[in-house]
Order: C-alpha cells, then sequence, then structure tokens
C-alpha cells in the first residue's frame, strides 16, 4: 500500500526555519477520528526549508531553503514510510525564495522575495529539477511604505487549473502580474494594479465560479477578482478586510486557502492571531460572513484546509494546532489537539488529504 493519506488519517509534511543540522523537515499525522497529531520522521541538512509543496502522486517533495542565495531540493518520498532521500539541489539566482508550485505538466515554478526574480524548471525523469526553463526579474518598489516596499518582492507564484497562466503576488509593487506559460516558458501578459500599501502575498483562483483571491499583508484585506480562465485576465471587484473593525492592534495576512468543496475561502492573520472564514456567493465569488477563529498559536504563517479539519502552523509559539471543520458551514471547532515544532512555516498534506 501505498503510504499516503486515507479516510482514517490524513498525512502531512512541515516545512520550517531552521538550521540546516537540526531537524527542519517533518512528517506528521493526523487521525481524522479524534484530532491527534503524531510526529513519525524528521529531516535535517537544509537550512530554512519554509515552503514546500509535494507532487499530486505524493512520490516527490519540493522545497526552497529560503537563504540570500537560494536553492530548491527535490525529494524522493518512500511509498512504504513516508521517509524522504534527497535526490537534488538546485542553487539559483535570487535571493530568499519563499514560495513553490507544480503546474499540471509538470513545471516548478518559485518566487524570490529579496531579489524579485521568478523561475521556472522542469524535471528530470527521476523527479529532480532539470536545468532552467525561464527566469524573469521584477524591478522596482511602489515606495508607499518605504521599508517594506523599498524593491520588488515576488511573495508567491501561483498557476492555473491548465497551467496556462501563473500569477505572481509582488508585494513590493503592489502588483499581481500575469504570466502565460507555454513549455515552462514564462511570458508575461499584464498585471493589475492595487491600491498602494496593499502588499498583495498568496493568491488563489476558484475555477467553478470564475473568481481568484488574493491576501495582502500590508492593509489587512483580501481582493476579490473576476477571472477569465481563457485569457487569464482579472479584474479587481471586491476589497473585504481580514480581521473585525473594532481591532487596533498590529496584524499582517499571511496565507489564504479554499475549503475542498470551494464553499469557503480561509485566511490567516498574524498578530490578531486568528483564521478567518469567508462564504463564497456560488453566483458572484464575492465574500460575506467573516467569522474568526483564534488560532491556539502566535503568527500563523501558514495553514492547511481539509473537508473535516484545518491544521495551523503558528511560526512563533512553536506549534501545530488541529481544528474540526464543519463542512455545510465552514466553521472551526477546538479540538484541544497540537504538536510542538520549532517554528513551523507550512503545511503540506499528502495527496488524499483533501477530496
Amino acid at each position: 500500500m501505498h503510504y499516503q493519506s486515507g479516510k482514517d488519517e490524513l498525512l502531512f509534511y512541515v516545512g520550517s526555519y531552521a538550521s540546516k543540522d537540526e531537524p527542519s523537515i517533518y512528517l506528521c499525522k493526523l487521525d481524522r477520528r479524534t484530532g491527534l497529531l503524531t510526529m513519525i520522521d524528521s529531516t535535517s541538512g537544509i537550512l530554512n526549508p519554509s515552503f514546500l509543496v509535494a507532487n499530486n502522486e505524493a512520490s516527490h517533495l519540493y522545497v526552497v531553503s529560503e537563504q540570500t542565495t537560494g536553492s530548491v531540493s527535490a525529494y524522493a518520498i518512500n511509498p512504504d514510510n513516508g521517509k524522504l532521500s534527497e535526490l537534488g539541489v538546485q542553487v539559483m539566482e535570487g535571493a530568499d525564495p519563499c514560495h513553490l508550485a507544480i503546474t499540471s505538466s509538470g513545471y516548478i515554478l518559485i518566487s524570490h522575495y529579496s531579489s524579485g526574480h521568478i523561475n521556472s524548471f522542469g524535471l528530470n525523469e527521476n523527479g529532480a529539477l532539470a536545468d532552467i526553463s525561464s527566469q524573469v526579474q521584477h524591478i522596482g518598489g511602489s515606495g508607499a511604505i518605504a521599508d517594506r516596499q523599498e524593491a520588488a518582492h515576488a511573495h508567491s507564484i501561483v498557476p492555473n487549473q491548465e497551467g496556462s497562466y501563473a500569477y505572481v503576488s509582488d508585494l513590493g509593487q503592489d502588483q499581481v502580474v500575469i504570466y502565460a506559460l507555454k513549455d515552462g516558458k514564462l511570458e508575461a501578459r499584464g498585471e493589475v494594479a492595487l491600491p498602494p500599501g496593499t502588499g498583495p502575498r498568496h493568491f488563489v483562483i476558484q475555477e467553478s465560479v470564475s473568481a481568484a483571491y488574493g491576501i495582502n499583508e500590508l492593509n489587512n484585506t483580501i481582493t476579490t477578482y473576476a477571472y477569465d480562465h481563457t485569457d487569464g485576465h482579472l479584474e479587481m471587484i471586491q476589497h473585504i478586510t481580514t480581521i473585525p473593525e473594532d481591532f487596533t492592534g498590529v496584524s499582517y495576512p499571511a496565507d489564504i486557502h479554499l475549503s475542498p468543496d470551494g464553499r469557503y475561502l480561509y485566511g490567516s492573520n498574524r498578530g490578531h492571531d486568528s483564521i478567518v472564514r469567508f462564504a463564497i456567493d456560488p453566483s458572484t465569488g464575492l465574500l460575506s460572513e467573516p467569522k474568526w477563529m483564534g488560532t491556539g498559536g502566535e503568527w500563523p504563517r501558514n495553514f492547511a484546509v481539509l473537508e473535516d479539519y484545518v491544521l495551523v502552523a503558528n511560526q512563533n509559539s512553536n506549534n501545530i494546532v488541529a481544528f474540526k471543520r464543519d463542512g455545510d458551514t465552514g466553521t472551526l471547532t477546538v479540538t484541544g489537539s497540537e504538536l510542538e515544532i520549532k517554528a513551523p512555516s507550512c503545511i503540506e498534506p499528502l495527496n488524499g488529504g483533501t477530496e
């Protein structure tokens, strides 16, 4: 039997901020019957594996090393026990890679926060990264928030379902830049300019309602876009706050995910330390009915949404927390289940975690 998620348990990897000499990638398990979280294995030898993604076959894991001289490591996943074997490391031009994604045609897309680079790579037969297919560097910054937007900061790169377009959230330029993808080549097709000081960070596409959503780090909002899958075009149609109106503290949104059925959207708030849930209008894609749940920790950098649970990585309190999710209402309830992991930054469920 392939070592992957099933009806009664979810297997997931956790990336973290850690030195090269200490455990930094963790294989964990969620018991879906009880909510119990268990650590199964850990891997060391990679500095700051802050973001990671597994392929649909649950056979390979791809991991950034967030540092000045950035790199991406490829690992084979042992089908019997889920342990990782390194296949190779690809050093890149570009500083602080912070996000990567796999297209439907098998290309790896990577964004670099500090240098503004975006890259695409093909894969070798064994799953390791092949030679670079394309590289683009974003230049310039909007300057509206001087200490955060002094330069371009490509914070994420997200392909559409067909792998024909990719969307780069550039926090420094207040833009979502649209690229066409053909044979792994990135070709600029335009951009959407957001209000100054917005700071777009992460992005998701809801294909069935022709909408996309971007979470914005610097002004505590989510932007709803009308999305055209034929030409990749985006049009802003809504800005909605991620925090309650009466909150007066400092907070920075981080991650964004759809529910598996596409009916709800979730975002994380670092500072307010919450997950916000929105209902999605099935005819317009617009968001409404926000509900908040405290994350049981500090600085929720990343999280995963399943049919039955939400798992949250609280970076500053060093814990992963499990919440039960109601599939009908999208609301979250406390389970009391958590796992201690140093500076967790990313949660990646193996195939089978969402249906």
